[in-house]
């Protein structure tokens, strides 16, 4: 994965002919789809009054996601695994892309069920309950994409997100503003400095780490 990031990294777009640029963006969606394993698999810490994940094994060759609650990590070793909801998934969870907004109701996570596909698990607080939905790069099933987490917005009601997607040779990045309530989008921009809360308020990690800026 290091590698991978570090090849596309060093590749000069003036020098590449057309042809070459569709190759080189296949590339970088590949490399967006699979970024998360060139990172130490390691959760973030959670600030206090914030819940965090727990990843367990269920069936042979799923990962199970549960929620552990702000008010119940204390009482983590009291529990037992059974007694809180799973989500599990036959894809390669990355428990280092966790990103929980400051009001600590909503969390996002990268999960990637093929190797050039990565979705955004987004959890939810409905009250004392967690749901979850998953958000695919694109509903059409392209051949290559990603989507993720870039930032929250202050005020907690919405949160930028960045895709990008390729088809047949062409490839499609956006920079999105999202209602955290609904997941819809409200905005979107192809350059993130086309859109002015995505300019303002993108996550510094994100930006130091994404392939759909280059």
């Amino acid at each position: 994965g290091q590698k991978a990031e570090t090849y596309l990294a060093g590749i000069d777009k003036s020098e590449l002919t057309a042809s070459d640029i569709v190759a080189w963006n296949e590339a970088a969606v590949r490399v967006g789809a699979s970024r998360w394993a060139a990172q130490l698999q390691v959760p973030p810490q959670s600030p206090k009054g914030r819940p965090i994940i727990r990843l367990t094994k269920g069936n042979p060759g799923q990962t199970c996601i549960q929620i552990v609650p702000a008010n119940e990590k204390e009482k983590e070793n009291e529990k037992t695994q059974s007694d809180v909801p799973s989500h599990c998934t036959y894809g390669q969870v990355w428990p280092a892309s966790l990103s929980i907004s400051p009001d600590g109701k909503m969390m996002t996570l990268a999960v990637q069920p093929l190797d050039s596909w990565r979705e955004m698990w987004v959890f939810r607080q409905d009250k004392k309950e967690w749901q979850l939905t998953i958000m695919p790069p694109a509903f059409d099933t392209p051949e290559l994409g990603y989507i993720e987490f870039a930032g929250w917005v202050p005020g907690n009601q919405q949160m930028l997100v960045a895709r990008e997607v390729s088809v047949k040779g062409q490839t499609k990045t956006s920079f999105e503003l999202w209602n955290r309530d609904t997941l819809a989008v409200e905005r979107r921009a192809d350059k993130p400095g086309n859109l002015s809360a995505f300019y303002r308020w993108q996550d510094p990690n994100w930006k130091n780490m994404t392939v759909t800026v280059r």
